[in-house]
């Protein structure tokens, strides 16, 4: 098959994998109207639809459907094989992406990306922020971070930090205007900085435990981001509390411009893991990142 054709299918897949040519055409560097065209061109040699397409929707149609599950593991079987031949080089190669969001980026990789670029000068590293929960397997990522109590148990974890916990944390001006909360329930009276992770999803509800009883809290707040840095530094602005890594507030804590509070009520949790589907086949990049980013106790 000639290598035009073969881009194509792999530009179908681009297009079912995402559910619409603008998305799609922004990931391959062309047009979604190229792209379009590239998919009627090849639904007429095939002499088949392999995409259903509505003004708001693009889906596979059963022909669609059938060319994924045949050309998906070919393509990925593809990739795995031209990665591996990083083997054979002298020095780890080649693009390492990870979804993950701002907070792990500052507490497990940001201390170890200079040495760790600095050591292997042939490995790219891309880390996408998304607060989403993406499935890093659709979306063609090597790995994730999470919690993980958050990872499903078919996927291996790798601990990148310690056991951690929120915090509820404020400035000093905020406190020198409102009372100090004593227990978790009084917030519903506090201006609360919250985030909501994803467009279509609940805001988060802050979690606390007290002697084996878990609860969670929602306060009233005027502020929501999809980002806990921002939600600090409004904190840090004096425009509310924040519920936070206490990692990531360990900084402004120590000089004074926040204060935490209910933190016999905040729970531990296990800490953040980098995940990947356990079929994964290790390059040595991989290998050498999942080394020098593993917490080691």
């Amino acid at each position: 098959m000639a290598n035009s054709r073969i881009d194509d299918l792999q530009a179908f897949l681009a297009v079912a994998r995402d559910q619409s040519f603008t998305k799609a055409a922004a990931k391959l560097g062309v047009t979604p109207s190229a792209l379009s065209h590239r998919m009627k061109s090849l639904e007429q040699r095939l002499g088949l639809r392999l995409l259903a397409r509505t003004t708001r929707n693009v889906a596979p149609t059963e022909a669609g459907e059938r060319l994924i599950q045949s050309l998906t593991p070919l393509f990925d079987q593809i990739a795995m094989e031209v990665e591996a031949l990083g083997e054979l080089r002298d020095k780890p190669a080649g693009t390492i992406r990870i979804s993950c969001t701002d907070d792990q980026i500052a507490l497990c990789l940001r201390p170890k990306m200079a040495e760790f670029l600095e050591n292997y000068p042939d490995v790219t590293i891309e880390l996408y922020v998304d607060y989403g929960f993406t499935n890093v397997v659709t979306e063609r990522f090597d790995a994730g971070i999470r919690l993980g109590e958050a990872i499903s148990q078919d996927m291996i974890a790798i601990p990148l930090s310690p056991e951690m916990r929120l915090v509820v944390v404020g400035s000093t001006e905020y406190f020198n205007q409102h009372p100090e909360p004593q227990t978790p329930y009084e917030l519903t009276h506090h201006a609360c900085v919250d985030i909501r992770h994803r467009p279509d999803g609940a805001i988060y509800a802050w979690e606390f435990e007290k002697d084996g009883k878990e609860f969670t809290v929602k306060g009233q707040g005027q502020l929501v981001f999809n980002s806990i840095v921002h939600v600090l530094n409004a904190a840090l602005d004096g425009i509310g509390l924040a519920y936070v890594p206490e990692a990531l507030a360990a900084p402004y804590l120590a000089n004074g411009r926040l204060k935490k509070v209910l933190t016999d009520w905040s729970p531990y949790f296990s800490g953040f893991h980098l995940y990947y589907p356990n079929r994964r086949q290790s390059s040595p990049a991989f290998s050498a990142f999942v080394d020098t980013f593993r917490h080691k106790e």
